[in-house]
């Protein structure tokens, strides 16, 4: 065996070798989130220019195992105008304030009920919908169907006692609110179940959502192709001395 054998950095190469399908791997997992965001992407822009559909009919289709996520319907909800509420707590435009969620009643079906998420309310304003359990005069609501998003080890716990939410239980908040069987999606009301209330402002799809993927995809390849370089540098060095 040559001494430039011996001088072979086995552990050296080892390591750089886990390095490398470490950084690979990472870099081919931010481009298959890129494929996956392009593809949402695309659909929120399609939804965004789609007619709304039938609540009625989306919320069969749902009870059928359907993906509605992001889906725009229309839909009559008695008495939403004057419903209870609960507060989820909520920023928007980088203004504190609460989202009032109400349920919305249906007929027939595998679900009674909806929650809907009538829009965004500022933490200065102090004044909030008449409730009247009594009127129950329907109202129209043109919104988006989204899946909750689950809460994390850092948020809140949600405070039904209080009425201060922090987080999307659809089991707990229908619970509170006094209804049955309720769907697993939040109506994302656009249009106002309170016309008359300006401070009541409805909740439209996202105007943006971040794609990244392929800036944080170039990086980690970007670091394997240094860590190669690096690794040459070496073995070039070594084999020189």
């Amino acid at each position: 065996m040559t001494d430039r054998a011996r001088r072979f950095p086995v552990g050296l190469t080892l390591a750089t070798a886990i390095s490398l399908a470490i950084l690979i791997g990472l870099g081919s997992w931010q481009m298959q989130r890129l494929h996956w965001k392009e593809a949402l992407l695309d659909r929120v822009a399609a939804l965004q220019a789609a007619p709304a559909t039938s609540g009625e009919a989306a919320l069969e289709r749902m009870a059928a195992g359907a993906d509605l996520d992001f889906t725009r319907i229309r839909l009559m909800c008695p008495g939403l105008r004057s419903a209870p509420y609960l507060e989820l707590y909520s920023v928007r435009e980088g203004k504190a304030g609460s989202r009032l969620i109400s349920a919305c009643r249906v007929a027939g079906g595998r679900y009674q009920s909806i929650l809907v998420d009538r829009g965004f309310v500022r933490d200065d304003v102090s004044a909030r919908p008449r409730v009247n359990v009594s009127d129950l005069a329907p109202v129209e609501v043109v919104g988006v169907l989204r899946v909750p998003e689950p809460g994390n080890r850092f948020s809140p716990s949600n405070d039904a006692s209080g009425n201060r939410w922090y987080v999307r239980d659809v089991a707990a908040m229908a619970q509170a609110l006094k209804v049955d069987a309720p769907a697993p999606l939040f109506l994302m009301a656009e249009t106002s179940s309170n016309p008359e209330w300006q401070a009541l402002n409805p909740a439209p799809l996202p105007a943006e959502i971040s794609n990244r993927h392929l800036e944080y995809a170039l990086t980690w390849f970007g670091l394997a192709a240094a860590l190669v370089g690096v690794y040459a540098a070496m073995l070039w060095r070594k084999w020189k001395s």
